[in-house]
């Protein structure tokens, strides 16, 4: 019998490394998507296009996380197997300008999917994942971070997402609730919005490169962040899923590097020395700073048999080459 997963966030660079990873199992996966002006599918776009990417079976819905009463519809209307609460306000920075916003879309927002998975439950089984974040640790009380480290949130997005990580297990413990917690550490991948920190340096390093770009502005490049790739950890989304007992888990490499190194790392790669041209913008500080994180995955991969394959510099090249691609062809339009 063909499983059937629901995906908020379907649009976004997990979204879409999660839609192929389904489709590849042989899922039925529907999406929502936020009504606009423009089409934001571009992440999808290929899985369409290429008949051997099962498009078929891929089926998009107009929605939003704060709209309660259109998710439930949603939910008891296509009756999925698994639903994966991926959609919030996530850029942290932002999440300072648009705290309420935040605040809706990423703490109610997950409070809204339990409870429209509570009323499907009452009708057949459902397991609900949610995804939660490494910013929850904060101002971080102990190094590594498991699932066992209390919370100290530092940003709107933080405490937002503290909010939605405690009321899904409360929805597990109160009702029964198939519902498990992904603590992920950042992750990145060549489908990173370009407003996130590693994007926009790979993105800013080839279009220097190509001498499309004179300049890159950066914030704090002290910031220490366990980052791995997105690939990896759609992977650990499902095996949590799949698992006989909800839970909550920590995905990440348990290795650290700065922002400082991942300039390195990716201005080296294309030969670049990145001190002459990246410069210091008092705009891009957070009103208060994350400075460490650094998880420790062994309970997933104990419970999982999950393990990260990608690195911190395997990372940066792969980001780099996708980049490259898009500066040249930039280039190209630019000389035409």
């Amino acid at each position: 019998m063909t499983k059937r997963a629901l995906i908020t966030g379907i649009t976004g660079q997990d979204g879409s490394y999660l839609t192929e990873l389904l489709l590849d199992k042989g899922y039925e996966v529907h999406g929502i998507i936020r009504r606009s002006s423009s089409f934001n599918t571009e992440r999808l776009d290929h899985i369409y296009k290429d008949p051997h990417k099962s498009g078929a079976r891929l089926f998009l819905h107009y929605g939003d996380l704060t709209d309660a009463q259109n998710l439930t519809n949603l939910v008891l209307d296509n009756e999925p197997d698994e639903i994966y609460n991926l959609g919030a306000q996530s850029h942290v920075r932002v999440s300072f300008d648009s705290p309420v916003y935040t605040l809706q879309a990423t703490g109610a927002g997950a409070l809204n999917v339990l409870e429209a998975a509570r009323q499907l439950n009452k009708r057949r089984p459902v397991r609900v994942y949610q995804a939660s974040s490494s910013e929850m640790y904060g101002d971080v009380l102990e190094t590594p971070q498991t699932e066992r480290t209390p919370f100290r949130p530092q940003s709107p997005y933080a405490c937002a997402k503290v909010y939605a990580f405690h009321q899904t297990v409360n929805y597990r413990e109160a009702y029964d609730l198939f519902a498990s917690n992904g603590i992920l550490f950042n992750h990145e991948s060549p489908r990173r919005g370009e407003t996130f920190v590693t994007r926009k340096i790979t993105r800013a390093a080839t279009r220097i490169k190509l001498g499309l770009q004179d300049k890159l502005y950066l914030g704090n490049l002290d910031a220490k962040r366990d980052w791995g790739f997105a690939k990896d950890y759609v992977e650990a989304m499902w095996l949590m899923l799949q698992h006989d007992r909800p839970d909550d888990f920590v995905v990440a490499t348990n290795k650290t590097q700065s922002i400082r190194e991942f300039l390195e790392h990716s201005f080296e790669y294309l030969a670049l020395d990145w001190q002459k041209y990246v410069e210091i913008d008092p705009r891009y500080f957070r009103p208060t700073e994350v400075d460490l994180l650094l998880g420790d995955y062994s309970k997933a991969k104990e419970a999982l048999g999950w393990e990260p394959k990608v690195d911190c510099q395997q990372l940066a090249k792969l980001m780099i080459d996708s980049d490259l691609k898009l500066a040249e062809d930039e280039a190209k339009l630019a000389r035409k």
